[in-house]
């Protein structure tokens, strides 16, 4: 089952999920300056962008192999 359409297995997008979740309770819930509330949604963006190149990445080298492997 999935919730998003990022092209990852279910475990990676749970924890993107809970990332996610976690991030809008900090904001929401802390009494921290603006500045350190942007650097934590610049950090949480990061990493959710980082973790889907990178699962796409993955993805498009496996077919490289199977392709090589057929011919």
């Amino acid at each position: 089952m999935s919730f998003f359409k990022l092209g990852m297995d279910s475990v990676q997008e749970v924890l993107v999920l809970a990332l996610m979740l976690v991030f809008i309770f900090a904001i929401m819930y802390s009494n921290i300056s603006l500045l350190y509330k942007v650097g934590i949604g610049s950090l949480v963006f990061a990493l959710v962008f980082v973790s889907t190149m990178a699962n796409q990445a993955l993805k498009r080298q496996r077919e490289e192999e199977k392709k090589r492997l057929r011919q």
